[in-house]
């Protein structure tokens, strides 16, 4: 019963017309909405890197030293790229959301023997993670590549969204510049 006459004395006090500096119309366009509440999303595609995982040699008046970049057909390599979004409240939705990220690892042949093929690599985004990386793990062999020079390029695809509500590609990203000696085992 209280209740329903604080209700009527705030009707009352509504519609009495106020002799006061304020506005009548408080809700105005500016105090409703802001053009940039969510923000940008971006995205910066960073240290393109590849590596063979053999240690050192064993006859060291060969080779002194173990170039991460010349690998055997049999020997295990990675090859992996940074994604790192920015940290806008809409960027912080579409990691919480789950977006896809997608690496189509290039890998061109330079010279006449030396294979073209790509491999892709796919993750998730995570709740309150901004930054990835995406990592292709293989053998030469595993991966269909013959002994030769091969220059290697990264091509990223961010998105779609992992939900029935999103179908569209967000952002493209291109990275280049390294080389991968294979040679037979």
């Amino acid at each position: 019963m209280e209740r329903a006459g604080i209700v009527e004395n705030m009707a009352a006090n509504a519609a009495v017309k106020a002799d006061s500096p304020q506005p009548k119309n408080q809700l105005t366009d500016t105090e409703t909405y802001s053009k940039n509440i969510l923000g940008p999303v971006s995205f910066v595609l960073s240290n393109l890197r590849v590596a063979g995982q053999a240690g050192l040699p064993e006859d060291k008046t060969v080779a002194p030293d173990q170039s991460p970049y010349i690998v055997a057909t049999n020997e295990e390599f990675y090859l992996s790229v940074d994604i790192t979004f920015n940290e806008s409240p809409l960027s912080a939705l579409l990691m919480c959301l789950g977006t896809r990220m997608t690496v189509d690892f290039s890998f061109e042949g330079l010279g006449g023997r030396a294979t073209e093929i790509d491999w892709a690599v796919t993750d998730v985004t995570q709740k309150d993670d901004f930054s990835y990386t995406l990592t292709f793990v293989s053998t030469p062999e595993a991966a269909k590549l013959v002994p030769g020079l091969y220059a290697i390029a990264a091509v990223a695809s961010i998105g779609p969204v992992e939900n029935k509500c999103s179908q569209h590609i967000l952002g493209y990203g291109y990275i280049a510049k390294q080389l991968l000696q294979v040679y037979p085992a």
